[in-house]
């Protein structure tokens, strides 16, 4: 069938049609059914009805793979962790033959074609020996590749297109070569009654939706198309993961066993099937909600509240309906901006439980998420008190009214309020369900209330003329279309008190947990809430100031029977005189009474009942929403005190504890029943989240990171900004205080945050912004030429592991930290598939120790043949730009007199090569030695993820014996630069100018807060006879460098013999390594010279013999002088390449830094690296 072709058969991918089964497929259906079968031409590819087949390597353990084992259901088990996917045989000629003989007949010959074969071995061997008697040689380059689908299990009973993507009965899939169709046997899996079920039923499915490694554009292929299960989170409720084929499975070599473990990239194993199960049967009863019921509904009862009926009249009075409707346009405006930013991060990826602070968790990761998050879920937890303290006085107006009070005003507000939040959680508590149920009736209360004072604008009633209402009047309209502030109040102090009734828009976005698409819903019911609630509020402003006077007496003998003139108000014009409103303060009207609309309305008690369905809606929202916020922010474990908090109960994971926590803190503040304070504090956490939800958005945008693609189009960053401002100048005009005060608080939590550092990685906004201006910075850098000021020792470090050598990690970081860049070298020697495999491993895992150990350093892993290859690589290589290693920094190589020479060899190259590419080269020497590998053993588990390896070698696990003296000291000294150095010195011997790198590294030292005690002694060669002129220069260089010193010692000895016995001790020590070419014949000399070309020629110790002296003489005088410093700085001998062998360099360097404190051999690259210019 050619690509692209339609298959012949019907495929069905999700409706498990049943056909009927090919005549006598039951006697001729050899292969088992648990076993997949692959016809390749010429190649046989089987899995077995074994339960375990053993890979070719022998372990079941390693690369086996279960192939029949059942879970006691007829359904095969996932794989474990141990057991790799597909797994490798070998198969004969005469196999292969009959495969390709069945794939080229029909269905029936390919039936006829799989008896022919013969029923696979059950041991697992080779087809070949129990088939046709060949010997396995003559099937090189044929294999069998076993496969295991670990999700490929589905049984009748079940959807047919379950999360593993193959539907039907079993999961036994024969591939027919003709095309995209795969035919699936359904038959019981129990190995005994493989032939007596009759259960073979056949499904054709196509192979584009269904497969997990079926072919994928009709070849036999394990690529696997895309599709939605490869990309979900591990630990997502929505569906099975799956894993794609790793690139080790298509990439490596056939013969050799992809992974260790099964699994590529460190991807755990696909879930089990029994978790599968058990979450679809969880998720039957789960409530979720659409965008009306979820969004809508909750967002316009939140956004009205009482302000709607009980202050907006009042509003309208102060500032005139002109400005009132700006009012609520300036609200609207910071709301719609803010929905916008919600709707753009809502559709930015699948929404779970937790609202705003999900939102902006995950957006700017854990620091603000984790301030709002608190912030956001006590400022829900105080606005039920709030709510309820508002129905409550409404309801005490009303027994005030009839004179029915129990106690006094406070304390009924305090009992009445305390009864209605005990009723309020019940109805939370009892779920979702019911408290959407809840809110719905709730609405059509208030709606009905809004309809019943519309309805009432219309009738104008003798009896309300009097308290100032004349209906629709263009005089009226006229008057109160300009501001009119009285009592201090200006514009400000209106929109103070208008935003809250604004606020709400965050309702739906909070339960964002229970709604069935978070994505679509949170949007439209956003933004739709928000325009509907605005036309209301304009339209109840502009009717209720077209309709009612500012001041009206209530007296109806007000009237005004004769014509008058002179008539300037609006009530005037309509025959009643209120001026004594002037004088006196009347009860009436827009400026006066609060109950303007119960007035106007046609049926009063429905106002009362909106009022209280608005109150008890907010209430209920508040209530439902701060549990639930604050169930996200405990499960994230961002303050583990509140762990306890994380649990959910029942179906609907509900947070049964965080409802009592709720619950208790609006108790609380009913009780205070003092809200005046606490409302601004509200209204300034409401806005504080706002303000970072809309800079996430902005951030996001910024850090131009890939994964900001948000589904919603319709935002913009710059808007976004603009919306963060005016929240934040909004807090500062609703109140001051208040605003300074949510400020602190956020900061504080923050700061808290970021210093405890949650383990937690959500690819926040922060991370690509930080990625972002990184990136731009190395490449501004680059442009810019390198200055001898600005110059920093960038350390290339060659550490193996970098818990390996901590005292050489610890020393280099001590004059890199903060200075310059510090990149730890490991080079991997061995098998490259190996070393392929530790390097991805390392990689991450010394990273995250360097960080661990507050090492500000890189960690730079390269496979190479040998040490100085890989050395090699990461000089030229290692660094980005401008932050490129410009010093070579090795431990010395201690053992070099017991090792073989050719790696001593190769060690000395390694100098060569830096000095070649213009490196400077430090080497650190301790008497007691760097690498602590071999005491590690099995080192402790640095992250709880792997285990680290040591450099080489494996101690096996057991009593950890006894140290013995040297490993004892050799531990001590590792971390010796840990400590505090005290008050001692750091001797410097500056013997050759190197351009100042010698000197620059002691400076350094001596800024950092362990080294500040310490002074610096300068040594300098020179002649007896000008003595006090060498240190008169010395001293005016390095005042000139501004460099502190305690001490300028001139040697003039230098060039003195050295002792005797150290001159033996020196030719006993190189003895071995001599050619002694003069006591050989030449050609002898020269072949040995050739082959082993670090030995010591006696030319070329006749030749050196003035600088192997210097050498030993420098011993002397170091032991003399500087045998109580801290540490030794100095100048490193050069060997001329080709000129000196790597043995007799070794011995300069073995014999120059014996016997000694820690030594630091240092020489720059001759170019300066101080300067006394400004």
């Amino acid at each position: 069938m050619e690509v692209g072709q339609k298959p012949q058969h019907p495929a069905p991918s999700s409706s498990a049609q049943r056909l009927p089964a090919p005549a006598g497929a039951e006697e001729t259906q050899r292969v088992s059914a648990a076993a997949t079968r692959v016809d390749l031409p010429g190649t046989a590819l089987l899995v077995q009805e074994d339960a375990v087949a053993p890979s070719l390597s022998g372990g079941a353990d390693r690369g086996g793979v279960a192939a029949a084992a059942g879970d006691g259901l007829g359904r095969p088990l996932g794989p474990t962790p141990s057991q790799s996917r597909f797994q490798v045989d070998l198969v004969t000629e005469n196999a292969g033959r009959a495969a390709a003989a069945a794939a080229a007949a029909a269905a029936a010959a390919a039936a006829a074609a799989a008896g022919s074969t013969t029923e696979p071995p059950k041991d697992g061997k080779a087809s070949g020996e129990s088939g046709a008697g060949k010997s396995s040689e003559e099937a090189k380059g044929r294999f069998r590749v076993n496969f295991v689908d670990p999700a490929a299990s589905s049984s009748a009973d079940e959807s047919p297109s379950d999360a593993a993507g193959i539907g039907g009965e079993g999961a036994n899939v024969s591939f027919q070569n003709g095309g995209d169709t795969v035919l699936s046997e359904g038959s019981s899996l129990h190995s005994g009654s493989g032939g007596g079920g009759g259960h073979h039923h056949h499904y054709y499915y196509d192979t584009h939706t269904n497969t997990y490694y079926l072919r994928t554009f009709g070849h036999n292929t394990m690529d696997a198309v895309p599709r939605i299960d490869h990309y979900r989170h591990t630990a997502a409720n929505l569906g099975e993961k799956l894993l794609r084929p790793s690139l080790a499975e298509l990439h490596d070599e056939l013969e050799k066993e992809p992974f260790e473990d099964g699994f590529a990239n460190g991807e755990e194993g696909t879930p089990t099937r029994e978790a599968v199960v058990t979450y679809t049967a969880e998720s039957k009863g789960v409530v979720k909600f659409g965008w009306i019921k979820g969004v809508l509904v909750r967002c316009m009862l939140n956004i009205w509240g009482v302000m709607l009926f009980i202050r907006l009249s009042w509003i309208v009075g102060q500032a005139g309906i002109g400005l009132s409707v700006l009012v609520i346009a300036m609200a609207t405006v910071v709301t719609t901006i803010t929905g916008l930013s919600t709707s753009a991060i809502a559709t930015n990826g699948f929404v779970r439980g937790g609202g705003a602070y999900y939102l902006i968790s995950r957006s700017l990761g854990p620091e603000f998420g984790g301030a709002i998050g608190l912030i956001f879920a006590f400022a829900n937890a105080v606005a039920v008190a709030m709510y309820v303290v508002g129905f409550a006085e409404t309801v005490v107006e009303l027994l005030k009214e009839h004179s029915i009070l129990m106690v006094d005003e406070i304390n009924d507000i305090r009992i009445i309020g305390a009864i209605t939040v005990v009723l309020l959680l019940g109805i939370s508590v009892a779920g979702m369900e019911w408290e959407a149920k809840a809110q719905i009736v709730l609405l059509v209360i208030l709606l009905l209330a809004i309809v019943d004072f519309v309805i009432g604008t219309f009738i104008p009633l003798e009896s309300k003329k009097p308290k100032g209402f004349f209906s629709y009047q263009s005089e009226i309209f006229t008057e109160n279309f300009g501001p009119d502030f009285r009592d201090e109040e200006s514009f400000f102090s209106v929109f103070a008190i208008f935003f809250p009734a604004a606020t709400g828009i965050l309702a739906g976005a909070n339960i964002s947990g229970d709604l069935a698409d978070p994505q679509s819903a949170i949007p439209k019911g956003t933004l739709l809430a928000i325009l509907i609630t605005t036309l209301v509020y304009i339209g109840i402003a502009v009717s209720v100031g077209s309709c009612v006077v500012r001041d009206a007496t209530g007296n109806i003998n007000d009237t005004i029977t004769m014509e008058l003139t002179n008539c300037t108000s609006a009530a005037c014009k309509l025959n009643f005189d209120f001026s004594s409103c002037e004088t006196t303060d009347c009860d009436y009207g827009l400026m006066n009474n609060f109950q303007v609309m119960s007035m106007v309305s046609g049926f009063a008690p429905l106002i009362s009942a909106g009022i209280f369905s608005a109150t008890l809606s907010s209430a209920l929202a508040s209530l439902v929403s701060a549990p639930k916020i604050f169930q996200a922010l405990c499960k994230d474990n961002i303050y583990p005190a509140f762990q306890m908090f994380a649990k959910g109960y029942g179906k609907n994971n509900e947070p049964l504890r965080g409802y009592i926590l709720t619950f208790l803190i609006a108790l609380g503040f009913i009780l205070i029943a003092e809200l005046n304070v606490i409302a601004p504090i509200i209204s300034n956490f409401f806005l504080a989240s706002y303000a970072l939800i809309n800079f996430s958005v902005f951030h996001a945008s910024l850090a131009k990171s890939p994964g900001w693609r948000p589904a919603f189009k319709y935002y913009n960053m710059w808007i976004s900004l603009i919306g963060a401002i005016l929240c934040c100048i909004v807090m500062f005009v609703i109140n001051w205080w208040a605003a300074l005060l949510t400020y602190v608080i956020v900061l504080g939590l923050y700061i808290y945050v970021t210093y405890k550092k949650p383990d937690v990685n959500w690819g926040s906004s922060t991370q690509a912004l930080t990625y972002l201006s990184a990136l731009q910075h190395s490449i501004r850098l680059s442009g810019v030429e390198d200055h001898v000021k600005n110059f920093r020792p960038q350390c290339l470090v060659m550490t193996g592991s970098p818990n390996s050598r901590p005292a050489l990690l610890h020393l280099v970081h001590a004059f890199t930290k903060n200075v310059g860049l510090m990149v730890c070298g490991h080079v991997h020697m061995g098998p490259r598939r190996q070393a392929m495999k530790e390097i991805s491993i390392d990689q991450a895992k010394y990273q995250r120790w360097l960080i661990k150990n507050k090492m500000k350093a890189f960690y730079a892993p390269v496979h190479a043949d040998d040490l100085r290859d890989g050395a090699q690589y990461l000089m030229q290589a290692a660094g980005l730009g401008r932050m490129k290693p410009n010093t070579l920094v090795l431990g010395f190589k201690k053992d070099w007199l017991q090792t073989d020479m050719r790696d001593v060899d190769t060690y000395i190259n390694i100098f060569h090569d830096a000095f070649d590419i213009q490196y400077g080269v430090v080497i650190i020497r301790l008497k007691e030695g760097l690498d602590i590998s071999h005491l590690q053993g099995q080192d402790e588990e640095e992250d709880g993820k792997t285990p680290t390896q040591p450099l080489l070698k494996k101690e096996p696990k057991g009593p950890a014996a006894p140290l013995n003296v040297a490993d004892q000291r050799l531990l001590e000294a590792s971390t010796q630069f840990q400590k505090k150095q005290g008050k001692n010195t750091i001797d410097v011997w500056w013997l050759f100018d190197d351009g100042g790198l010698t000197l620059l590294i002691p400076y350094l030292l001596t800024t950092k807060k362990k080294w500040k005690d310490c002074k610096i002694r300068v040594f300098i060669g020179g002649k007896i006879n000008r003595i006090d002129h060498d240190r008169r220069a010395m001293a005016t260089l390095l005042s000139k460098f501004r460099i502190d010193f305690s001490d300028i010692m001139v040697l003039g000895d230098i060039n003195t013999k050295p002792k005797k016995e150290n001159i033996v001790a020196f030719e006993e020590m190189i003895e071995p390594f001599r050619l002694h070419e003069d006591d050989k014949e030449q050609d002898i000399a020269d072949k040995m010279k050739e082959d082993e070309p670090w030995r010591i020629t006696d030319n070329e110790l006749e030749l050196y013999k003035t600088k192997t002296y210097r050498q030993i003489r420098l011993n002397e005088l170091l032991k003399e002088h500087s045998s109580t410093a801290n540490i030794i700085v100095m100048s490193l001998p050069v060997a001329r390449k080709g000129g000196v062998s790597s043995a007799l360099y070794m011995a300069w360097l073995e014999v120059l830094s014996r016997d000694l404190p820690p030594v630091l051999l240092v020489r720059g690259n001759h170019q300066s690296v101080l300067t006394f210019y400004s």
